[in-house]
Protein backbone atom coordinates (compact mmCIF):
# COMPACT_ATOMS: atom_id res chain seq x y z
CA UNK A 1 0.00 0.00 0.00
CA UNK A 2 1.39 3.26 -0.97
CA UNK A 3 2.03 5.41 2.40
CA UNK A 4 1.75 9.34 2.14
CA UNK A 5 5.59 10.89 1.87
CA UNK A 6 5.01 12.77 4.92
CA UNK A 7 3.34 11.61 7.73
CA UNK A 8 4.72 13.52 10.97
CA UNK A 9 4.78 16.97 11.58
CA UNK A 10 6.32 19.25 14.11
CA UNK A 11 4.63 22.25 13.41
CA UNK A 12 5.35 25.41 11.23
CA UNK A 13 7.20 27.96 13.23
CA UNK A 14 4.61 30.23 12.96
CA UNK A 15 1.65 27.32 13.84
CA UNK A 16 2.44 28.32 17.99
CA UNK A 17 1.24 32.01 17.07
CA UNK A 18 -1.45 31.65 14.27
CA UNK A 19 -5.09 32.51 15.02
CA UNK A 20 -6.42 29.46 14.48
CA UNK A 21 -4.10 27.50 16.52
CA UNK A 22 -5.56 30.28 19.27
CA UNK A 23 -9.00 29.23 18.37
CA UNK A 24 -8.97 25.30 18.72
CA UNK A 25 -6.79 25.55 21.54
CA UNK A 26 -9.66 27.86 23.45
CA UNK A 27 -12.23 25.16 22.01
CA UNK A 28 -10.61 22.64 23.63
CA UNK A 29 -10.24 24.52 27.10
CA UNK A 30 -14.06 25.34 27.03
CA UNK A 31 -15.45 22.41 26.21
CA UNK A 32 -13.40 20.28 28.64
CA UNK A 33 -14.32 22.82 31.26
CA UNK A 34 -18.25 21.97 30.42
CA UNK A 35 -17.68 18.75 30.21
CA UNK A 36 -15.81 18.01 33.17
CA UNK A 37 -18.15 20.42 35.15
CA UNK A 38 -21.32 18.37 34.34
CA UNK A 39 -19.56 14.92 34.73
CA UNK A 40 -18.20 15.46 37.92
CA UNK A 41 -20.75 17.45 38.83
CA UNK A 42 -23.13 14.77 38.02
CA UNK A 43 -21.48 12.67 40.82
CA UNK A 44 -21.41 15.26 43.21
CA UNK A 45 -24.61 15.83 43.18
CA UNK A 46 -25.87 12.56 43.14
CA UNK A 47 -24.10 11.96 46.21
CA UNK A 48 -25.57 14.92 47.78
CA UNK A 49 -28.92 13.94 47.04
CA UNK A 50 -28.78 10.55 48.54
CA UNK A 51 -26.23 10.77 51.06
CA UNK A 52 -27.08 7.21 52.54
CA UNK A 53 -28.00 5.22 49.95
CA UNK A 54 -25.66 3.60 47.20
CA UNK A 55 -28.26 3.34 44.48
CA UNK A 56 -26.63 0.69 42.89
CA UNK A 57 -27.60 0.24 39.14
CA UNK A 58 -29.55 3.83 39.58
CA UNK A 59 -26.38 6.05 40.46
CA UNK A 60 -24.33 3.83 37.41
CA UNK A 61 -27.01 4.86 35.11
CA UNK A 62 -27.58 8.41 35.82
CA UNK A 63 -23.80 9.27 35.68
CA UNK A 64 -23.44 7.24 32.51
CA UNK A 65 -26.18 9.70 31.28
CA UNK A 66 -24.75 12.58 32.32
CA UNK A 67 -21.50 12.08 30.78
CA UNK A 68 -23.11 11.01 27.62
CA UNK A 69 -25.07 14.31 27.25
CA UNK A 70 -21.73 16.26 28.36
CA UNK A 71 -19.24 14.63 26.03
CA UNK A 72 -22.19 15.00 23.15
CA UNK A 73 -22.36 19.26 23.63
CA UNK A 74 -18.53 19.38 24.42
CA UNK A 75 -17.59 17.53 20.80
CA UNK A 76 -20.59 18.71 19.15
CA UNK A 77 -19.68 22.50 19.90
CA UNK A 78 -16.12 22.24 19.04
CA UNK A 79 -15.47 19.86 16.58
CA UNK A 80 -15.39 22.02 13.31
CA UNK A 81 -13.10 24.14 15.44
CA UNK A 82 -10.42 21.80 16.93
CA UNK A 83 -12.07 18.99 15.94
CA UNK A 84 -13.15 17.62 19.36
CA UNK A 85 -10.96 16.30 21.11
CA UNK A 86 -11.77 16.57 24.53
CA UNK A 87 -9.30 14.53 25.56
CA UNK A 88 -5.37 14.26 25.61
CA UNK A 89 -5.61 10.08 25.00
CA UNK A 90 -7.78 11.23 21.64
CA UNK A 91 -5.16 13.99 21.15
CA UNK A 92 -2.13 11.37 21.13
CA UNK A 93 -4.07 8.94 19.38
CA UNK A 94 -4.34 11.62 16.69
CA UNK A 95 -0.54 12.41 17.11
CA UNK A 96 0.83 8.51 16.70
CA UNK A 97 -1.73 8.64 13.57
CA UNK A 98 0.01 11.50 12.24
CA UNK A 99 -2.98 13.46 11.92
CA UNK A 100 -2.15 16.47 14.33
CA UNK A 101 1.22 18.76 15.11
CA UNK A 102 3.56 18.14 18.10
CA UNK A 103 2.84 21.64 18.41
CA UNK A 104 -1.00 22.05 17.99
CA UNK A 105 -0.82 18.51 20.18
CA UNK A 106 1.03 19.59 23.32
CA UNK A 107 -1.51 23.10 22.93
CA UNK A 108 -4.42 21.27 23.06
CA UNK A 109 -3.10 19.04 26.32
CA UNK A 110 -2.17 22.36 28.20
CA UNK A 111 -5.98 23.44 27.51
CA UNK A 112 -7.69 20.16 28.44
CA UNK A 113 -5.71 20.16 31.65
CA UNK A 114 -6.31 23.62 32.41
CA UNK A 115 -9.88 23.10 31.54
CA UNK A 116 -10.38 19.86 33.65
CA UNK A 117 -9.00 21.93 37.11
CA UNK A 118 -10.75 25.39 36.25
CA UNK A 119 -14.21 23.15 36.15
CA UNK A 120 -12.88 21.40 39.35
CA UNK A 121 -12.47 24.10 41.42
CA UNK A 122 -15.85 26.24 40.28
CA UNK A 123 -17.56 22.95 40.96
CA UNK A 124 -15.54 23.15 44.61
CA UNK A 125 -16.67 26.83 45.19
CA UNK A 126 -20.29 26.65 43.63
CA UNK A 127 -20.95 23.50 46.06
CA UNK A 128 -19.71 25.25 49.29
CA UNK A 129 -16.53 23.05 49.38
CA UNK A 130 -17.21 19.77 48.48
CA UNK A 131 -13.91 17.33 47.48
CA UNK A 132 -14.37 15.90 44.13
CA UNK A 133 -14.18 12.55 43.82
CA UNK A 134 -12.63 11.75 40.81
CA UNK A 135 -11.60 8.24 40.09
CA UNK A 136 -10.83 5.06 42.32
CA UNK A 137 -10.05 1.06 41.60
CA UNK A 138 -12.96 -0.38 43.41
CA UNK A 139 -12.60 -3.07 46.11
CA UNK A 140 -11.21 -6.62 45.54
CA UNK A 141 -10.05 -5.12 41.33
CA UNK A 142 -6.11 -5.16 40.90
CA UNK A 143 -4.42 -2.09 39.36
CA UNK A 144 -3.45 -4.86 36.16
CA UNK A 145 -7.48 -5.04 35.57
CA UNK A 146 -8.49 -1.71 36.34
CA UNK A 147 -5.63 -0.73 33.40
CA UNK A 148 -6.75 -3.43 30.83
CA UNK A 149 -10.18 -2.10 31.42
CA UNK A 150 -9.08 1.62 30.97
CA UNK A 151 -6.77 0.25 27.56
CA UNK A 152 -10.11 -1.44 25.86
CA UNK A 153 -12.53 1.20 26.64
CA UNK A 154 -10.39 3.77 25.20
CA UNK A 155 -9.57 1.67 22.47
CA UNK A 156 -13.29 1.50 21.65
CA UNK A 157 -13.76 5.32 22.11
CA UNK A 158 -10.70 6.35 19.65
CA UNK A 159 -11.58 3.75 17.38
CA UNK A 160 -15.32 5.01 17.41
CA UNK A 161 -13.79 9.01 17.21
CA UNK A 162 -11.36 8.02 14.04
CA UNK A 163 -14.49 6.01 12.52
CA UNK A 164 -16.52 9.02 12.41
CA UNK A 165 -14.92 11.93 13.00
CA UNK A 166 -11.30 11.26 11.19
CA UNK A 167 -11.61 8.92 8.08
CA UNK A 168 -11.90 10.71 4.97
CA UNK A 169 -14.44 7.79 3.75
CA UNK A 170 -16.66 8.97 6.53
CA UNK A 171 -19.13 10.73 4.37
CA UNK A 172 -22.55 11.32 5.59
CA UNK A 173 -21.32 9.90 9.30
CA UNK A 174 -19.68 12.56 10.19
CA UNK A 175 -23.12 14.61 11.14
CA UNK A 176 -23.65 11.97 13.94
CA UNK A 177 -19.89 11.84 14.89
CA UNK A 178 -20.79 13.79 18.14
CA UNK A 179 -23.68 11.42 19.02
CA UNK A 180 -21.84 8.08 18.18
CA UNK A 181 -18.78 8.58 20.20
CA UNK A 182 -21.06 9.87 23.19
CA UNK A 183 -22.75 6.97 22.68
CA UNK A 184 -19.67 4.97 23.38
CA UNK A 185 -18.52 6.94 26.05
CA UNK A 186 -22.12 6.28 28.01
CA UNK A 187 -21.96 2.76 27.15
CA UNK A 188 -18.18 2.18 28.61
CA UNK A 189 -19.16 3.93 31.61
CA UNK A 190 -21.92 1.44 32.31
CA UNK A 191 -19.33 -1.24 31.95
CA UNK A 192 -16.28 0.35 33.73
CA UNK A 193 -17.89 2.10 36.33
CA UNK A 194 -18.64 -0.67 38.73
CA UNK A 195 -15.18 -1.46 38.30
CA UNK A 196 -12.55 1.40 38.47
CA UNK A 197 -14.88 4.40 37.17
CA UNK A 198 -14.55 4.74 33.81
CA UNK A 199 -12.37 7.48 33.07
CA UNK A 200 -10.84 6.73 29.15
CA UNK A 201 -9.73 10.54 30.21
CA UNK A 202 -6.45 11.80 31.63
CA UNK A 203 -7.74 15.61 32.12
CA UNK A 204 -11.09 14.49 33.08
CA UNK A 205 -8.96 12.07 36.04
CA UNK A 206 -6.44 15.17 36.35
CA UNK A 207 -8.77 18.27 37.45
CA UNK A 208 -10.64 16.01 40.22
CA UNK A 209 -7.74 14.54 41.67
CA UNK A 210 -5.96 17.89 41.75
CA UNK A 211 -8.61 20.01 43.52
CA UNK A 212 -9.71 16.76 46.03
CA UNK A 213 -6.40 15.62 46.32
CA UNK A 214 -7.19 11.93 45.54
CA UNK A 215 -3.62 10.52 43.84
CA UNK A 216 -4.22 6.93 44.47
CA UNK A 217 -4.09 5.04 41.44
CA UNK A 218 -3.62 7.96 39.20
CA UNK A 219 -1.75 6.80 36.63
CA UNK A 220 -3.65 4.12 35.86
CA UNK A 221 -6.19 6.79 34.29
CA UNK A 222 -3.12 8.26 32.00
CA UNK A 223 -1.24 5.12 31.31
CA UNK A 224 -4.79 2.80 29.82
CA UNK A 225 -5.83 5.86 28.08
CA UNK A 226 -3.17 6.94 26.30
CA UNK A 227 -2.24 2.81 25.31
CA UNK A 228 -5.58 2.41 24.00
CA UNK A 229 -6.03 5.51 21.92
CA UNK A 230 -2.40 5.11 20.39
CA UNK A 231 -3.12 1.47 19.74
CA UNK A 232 -6.18 2.31 17.64
CA UNK A 233 -5.04 5.38 16.08
CA UNK A 234 -2.44 3.47 14.68
CA UNK A 235 -4.70 0.21 13.78
CA UNK A 236 -7.13 2.55 12.15
CA UNK A 237 -4.82 5.07 10.30
CA UNK A 238 -2.52 2.19 9.20
CA UNK A 239 -4.84 -0.64 8.93
CA UNK A 240 -8.04 0.38 7.58
CA UNK A 241 -7.75 3.89 6.01
CA UNK A 242 -6.80 3.57 2.39
CA UNK A 243 -4.13 6.03 1.95
CA UNK A 244 -3.38 5.77 -1.43
CA UNK A 245 -7.05 7.47 -1.96
CA UNK A 246 -6.91 9.93 0.80
CA UNK A 247 -7.61 13.37 -0.04
CA UNK A 248 -6.48 16.41 1.61
CA UNK A 249 -9.08 17.20 4.58
CA UNK A 250 -10.84 20.68 4.26
CA UNK A 251 -9.86 23.41 6.40
CA UNK A 252 -12.72 23.36 8.83
CA UNK A 253 -10.78 20.07 9.61
CA UNK A 254 -7.97 20.75 11.47
CA UNK A 255 -6.44 17.18 11.91
CA UNK A 256 -3.78 16.92 9.24
CA UNK A 257 -0.26 18.52 10.16
CA UNK A 258 0.25 18.79 6.70
CA UNK A 259 -2.38 21.78 6.13
CA UNK A 260 -0.77 23.78 9.12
Amino acid sequence: MAMPARRYAFGRADEATHPDSMRATLSELLSTFIFVFAGEGSVLAIDKLYPDTGLGSSRLIVIALAHAFSFFAAVASSLNVSGGHINPAVTFGSLVGGRISVVRAIYYWVAQLFGSVLASLLLRLATDGLRPRGFSVAAGVGNLNALVMEIVMTFGLMYTVYATAVDPRRGSLSTIAPLAIAFILGANTLVGGPFEGASMNPARAFGPALVGWRWRNHWIYWLGPFVGAALAGLIYEYGIIQHETVPRPTTHQPLAPEDY
